[in-house]
């Protein structure tokens, strides 16, 4: 489109009234999945989901949030929050963080940008340091790529590299850490064959080292810091394999949340501290458990935690982790460029806007929902709350977590009337639903349900219009399961808790007193997914989506 063509204005939807309050409700990690006991969604107390769902058939349908849906390169690829509120944010379909590393690792790209260059000029005197997910969950991080980015790296000239793993069993199956590391160590191992001193230099679990997100406990990269760029950690091992098999004994041990430890030599000293002139690359292609350790390692003015020594590096993201920060300011991979959200063109064209959410998803309802962009594109017409998350505990000790609050503030923003739509995240069954206990799941999703009552209650009084969804699926299916759907069990007999996100669909369902006679879900689009949602929304409040938007999941029947 060229400048001068392009307009934000945005024409009248012809059978559409504007001004209704829309409320949209984003339920994070709440798919649709054949009922049993491992499936929280069914079995917690819902009436007001149930309610949507049973209610008119033509106002209730599922959308899908998994794969190419979202971005992602294949169909196994689970959703996730990032994506999936892109997609409901953006309207249109974009090549998403694994699938944009996938194309520069396949095309060579990634080596001639400036972001490896920059990381490059320390290969002669320097050590290249990659920190990042170890394993093939391909949420955050993906074990190939990280392969590549290796063999790449060192045909390009790195002499010494070392590798700073953190273990998952969050995206993939606990206890399956071993055996990245092992596959990690002989590919190590063929390169030091080869010539390059190329060894793991330190490691911890993603929820109790470097992985923390949105500032919710900066202790947690301290730990990773103090590893990875100090060398020291409570525990020292002269092997990966050997520190996690070790650490994996402990009692109530799990992949997620294994101490730090450092890999020392012979003489007990650290093998691969990160020191003056030296490269660091954050591997992970997910930004948000990356920002937090992008700060710490490009920010000179930075108070969140004592760290010690702070090294003059060369570091680069593999993405760009903030675009509105500019953070890192380095990186492998260029981000997609996701212009004209819906969020911009609804303020563009009047639409006063609230958003809220909790810490730990406030994030997603406005950064990703806006094209990975931090702010307000008018200060005016907008009003983003976050609500503190818990502090300092695992989610499922307070299932509840913060969806009442959640609900009180958008209730009041609606009954309010100074905003015209009011948009939330409810993370109760994302945020439970990965911890894996089955019945701290079924209360969150109980209080999240109760949440969405507050809100569909308020909006009744207003007269407006709901649009209640998900990103993607999780706390429908707590279970790891073979071939032909039957729960998985482990070697004592016991069922194998997924503690990750799913393939299933999502739903979506509209009402409300100010929705038109005669509004209803199409039955033309039935591959429909989250990016279809913005164009609905749009038409809702009155208007026509851009034309290049996914189509609309919604039509006007009669008059």
């Amino acid at each position: 489109m060229g400048s001068s063509d392009f307009s934000w204005k945005l024409a009248d939807h012809p059978k559409l009234p504007k001004g209704k309050t829309v409320a949209v409700v984003v339920l994070d990690g709440w798919g649709e999945a054949n009922p049993d006991k491992y499936n929280c969604v069914h079995v917690a107390e819902t009436p007001t989901m149930d309610s949507l769902k049973n209610g008119a058939p033509e106002k209730w349908r599922l959308v899908k949030a998994h794969g190419t849906a979202v971005g992602l390169p294949t169909e196994d690829d689970m959703g996730n929050s990032e994506v999936g509120h892109n997609a409901l944010g953006a309207g249109r379909i974009y090549a998403q963080g694994a699938k944009l590393v996938d194309l520069a690792l396949a095309s060579g790209k990634i080596y001639d940008g400036e972001g490896f260059k920059y990381i490059k000029e320390c290969f002669d005197h320097g050590t290249l340091h990659l920190i990042g997910l170890l394993s093939d969950g391909g949420v955050h991080s993906r074990l190939d790529q990280l392969q590549l980015l290796l063999k790449g790296a060192a045909e390009r000239g790195a002499k010494r590299i070392r590798v700073h793993i953190l273990t998952d069993g969050r995206d993939v199956l606990d206890g399956s850490s071993v055996g990245f590391v092992e596959t990690l160590e002989n590919d190590l191992l063929q390169l030091r064959e080869k010539g390059v001193d190329a060894q793991i230099a330190s490691g911890g679990g993603r929820m109790y080292v470097t992985m923390d997100r949105y500032e919710n406990d900066w202790s947690v990269v301290k730990r990773g810091w103090d590893a990875q760029v100090l060398g020291e950690a409570p525990y020292k091992f002269h092997t990966a394999v050997e520190a996690v098999k070790e650490l994996r004994k402990e009692p109530k041990a799990s992949d997620q949340y294994l101490p730090p430890f450092v890999i020392v030599d012979e003489s007990g000293k650290s093998v691969g501290p990160i020191v003056d002139g030296d490269a660091v690359v954050t591997f992970n292609f997910r930004a948000d458990r990356m920002v937090m350790l992008s700060k710490a390692l490009e920010y000179a003015d930075f108070d969140k935690f004592d760290r010690v020594c702070v090294p003059k590096i060369k570091y680069a993201g593999m993405l760009q982790y903030d675009g509105e920060l500019k953070l890192p300011s380095r990186y492998l991979v260029t981000p997609p460029e996701i212009e004209r959200t819906s969020g911009e063109y609804l303020v563009k064209n009047g639409v006063r806007t609230f958003a809220c959410s909790e810490t730990v998803k406030f994030g997603h309802v406005t950064f990703f929902w806006n094209g990975n962009r931090s702010g307000y594109f008018d200060a005016s017409m907008e009003e983003y709350v976050e609500i503190p998350s818990d502090h300092g505990i695992t989610f499922n000790v307070q299932p509840k977590m913060k969806a009442v609050e959640i609900a009180e503030k958008a209730r009041d923003a609606i009954l309010s009337r100074k905003f015209d739509q009011v948009r939330v995240n409810l993370p109760n069954s994302d945020m439970v639903g990965h911890t894996g206990d089955i019945e701290a799941t079924v209360v969150a999703c109980k209080a999240a349900d109760e949440a969405v009552k507050m809100i569909l209650d308020a909006v009744e009084q207003v007269g407006g219009i709901y649009v209640v969804t998900a990103d993607h699926g999780n706390a429908e299916d707590m279970v790891k399961r073979n071939k032909t759907g039957q729960p998985l069990l482990d070697k004592a007999g016991n069922i194998q808790i997924l503690t990750s996100h799913t393939l299933q669909p999502v739903p979506i369902a509209i009402g409300g007193p100010g929705l038109a006679p005669g509004v209803r879900f199409r039955n033309d689009v039935p591959g429909g997914g989250l990016a279809n949602v913005a164009a609905t929304v749009m038409n809702l409040h009155g208007f026509e989506a851009p034309s290049d938007y996914e189509t609309t999941l919604i039509e006007v029947v009669g008059n």
